[in-house]
């Protein structure tokens, strides 16, 4: 495993989970696995296929993640082909010959393509496994939900005994739970990778008016200069206005919507991984299957209408693990228009209490990463620091006590209750609900009498957030107590609130500055020579062109850094360098290691 890792990916070693994964899939098992953008998901099933007999089957929703994936791969020495209906007749009849005659490793189709071909092209081939990618389309209560995906279910029982691997980066307990089902797994293995990006700074801004959020980003920009950042709008003529308004203070901007046509959205998607634009303004149409390493930012112009939304899309930031920032302005008005379009969708209750948490995280006072973490299931008992309410802490304080009262109120109703009948319960209400079942008989009826409801609604808040219990909205939002619930609830851990205070923040005005000539920025890396940097990004970009594919496929940039730094003089010490396989090693070894050697000599 580690040698086929080396060979054809360039690591020594595999990322947390990685191994475990591949191994489950060798011994031919079903699995799910999550893990986060940049979390090196793709390895865990295009290395199995390396290592088992036959082709293997990837199931993809895009075209253009496809073309990615493909190109990835072909350009790391391995036989991989999308059969999709941007080739042409004679490329997809070459690539069906082709897998008939078991050449191709790795095969990406799209839901609709795996349908019409089950029982022709995938009856007739040696299968070794089928990989489910962006698994989260499948369900109803996923974020991107696909119709044609619901149909997945045939390949289990059309090909019994073929391992099926589903892959997502976000999905809450819900979204897992339907995807083992949708796709009926055999006793599948879940393997769950952490959800936490560390470097990934959280900010939200909220109440901001244009005028303000234009001289925000402006002013953000500015402090970064040289770095790639992506802007995501709700509209496609917010999208606009704001790429023109960068345009016009000097930034390198491409917009990216869907009422561009393919060609202008393929030149601003390629100007952005190729480096030739700094900012791309963008709707959420714009960035699944992104590779590109070295975006250092995301600003979120409207709140998203999820947070698996939300988390995705920042976690095109940083994925080369070096500080990234991540803004997100959040307004009354993003609320209501998206409040719209929820109440107007055909999954009206659930897009609606989607959207409820999005809200929540955004007026959020409690270190923002323990909620993203808590809404994927995974609970920590540290801060973060890395976030702008942990930056500037609010005030708090003992709240044991209140978090006891809720959490009893929960379990003596047997978790059967929702956030406003728990309120009503605590606050001594005699409605028609309370009266009806009973609650006002219990022992924590009106036990919070002395707190304000709209308080309370605060404090449940803060505790859904620190993920003291969890809410089941697929079961009339009934509040469920978890593990770290009970802990307080039991007195086993106390449990600290944020002092509520009932104040916004207002953006400053700043000066304008100008921003020019657009490098994208380099990391710190010890004993680099910029020159040498520069000069490999030269001929990195040739022989990019030469093949008519991303510079990035090529030599990532972190690659180029490690090479101005260590300045490989032979092509065995070039192929050391983590991230270049053998194939790569032999196709590029020459031409890399003579140009370092040229420009150490001239330096002398």
């Amino acid at each position: 495993m580690l040698h086929t890792l080396k060979t054809y990916f360039g690591y020594d070693s595999f990322r947390p989970l990685q191994e475990n994964i591949i191994n489950h899939i060798l011994t031919k098992n079903d699995s799910l696995v999550l893990m986060p953008t940049g979390g090196g998901k793709s390895i865990c099933y295009q290395l199995p296929a390396l290592l088992m007999e036959g082709t293997a089957i990837v199931v993809s929703p895009l075209i253009s993640l496809m073309k990615d994936q493909v190109e990835a791969l072909q350009a790391n020495g391995v036989t991989a082909g999308a059969l999709n209906s941007n080739n042409s007749e004679s490329e997809n009849a070459n690539l069906r010959r082709e897998c008939l005659m078991g050449k191709i490793k790795l095969l990406y189709v799209s839901p609709e393509k795996l349908l019409s071909e089950v029982d022709y092209l995938l009856r007739d081939i040696n299968i070794s496994l089928f990989a489910i990618d962006e698994a989260h389309c499948i369900s109803q209560w996923g974020h991107d939900f696909r119709p044609e995906y619901t149909q997945m279910g045939i390949l289990r029982e059309k090909f019994p005994k073929i391992p099926i691997i589903a892959l997502t980066a976000t999905a809450d307990k819900i979204t897992r739970t339907d995807i083992l089902h949708q796709l009926r797994l055999k006793n599948p293995k879940v393997f769950i990778s952490s959800f936490d990006r560390p470097n990934l700074s959280l900010t939200v801004k909220r109440g901001y008016q244009e005028k303000e959020k234009n001289k925000t980003i402006l002013d953000f920009i500015d402090k970064r200069p040289n770095q790639c950042g992506i802007v995501y709008c709700l509209s496609r003529k917010t999208t606009e206005k704001v790429a023109l308004n960068l345009q016009k203070n000097g930034i390198d901007t491409a917009v990216y919507h869907a009422g561009l046509s393919s060609e202008q959205r393929d030149k601003a998607q390629n100007d952005f991984i190729n480096d030739r634009v700094q900012v791309v303004c963008a709707t959420i149409a714009f960035g699944m299957g992104i590779d590109k390493s070295n975006v250092r930012w995301v600003i979120h112009y409207n709140m998203p209408k999820s947070i698996e939304n939300y988390y995705q899309e920042i976690g095109r930031a940083g994925r080369d693990g070096l500080e990234s920032d991540t803004m997100l302005f959040y307004s009354l008005s993003d609320l209501i228009l998206l409040s719209k379009f929820a109440n107007d969708s055909k999954q009206q209750s659930i897009n609606l209490e989607k959207l409820n948490r999005m809200q929540q995280y955004a007026e959020a006072n409690i270190c923002r990463r323990r909620i993203l973490l808590s809404y994927f299931g995974e609970t920590t008992d540290k801060d973060c620091g890395n976030c702008d309410v942990c930056k500037n802490p609010p005030e708090r304080f003992d709240g044991t006590i209140i978090v006891q009262k809720a959490l009893s109120a929960i379990a003596r109703t047997n978790e059967q209750i929702g956030t406003t009948l728990l309120v009503d319960i605590l606050k001594g209400f005699n409605n028609a609900e309370v009266l009806e079942k009973g609650y006002d008989k219990l022992k924590t009826f009106g036990a919070g009498r002395d707190i304000p409801p709209r308080d309370w609604h605060d404090y449940l808040l803060q505790m859904l957030q620190l993920g003291y219990f969890e809410i089941a909205y697929n079961e009339n939002n009934h509040l469920r107590i978890t593990e770290l619930g009970r802990n307080i609830l039991f007195g086993k851990e106390k449990a600290t609130l944020v002092i509520i205070k009932r104040e916004e923040f207002v953006a400053k005005s700043r000066k304008k500055k100008v921003i020019k000539d657009f490098k994208p920025e380099k990391p710190d890396y010890s004993n680099e020579d910029e020159f040498i940097f520069e000069e490999l990004r030269v001929l990195r970009k040739k022989l990019a062109d030469e093949q008519a594919i991303p510079a990035y496929i090529v030599l990532s940039d972190k690659v180029l850094h490690l090479l101005s730094s260590s300045r490989p003089t032979t092509i065995e010490e070039f192929g050391n360098i983590s991230g270049i396989g053998e194939f790569k090693k032999e196709k590029y070894g020459k031409d890399f290691v003579g140009l370092i050697k040229k420009l150490t000599k001239e330096s002398k």
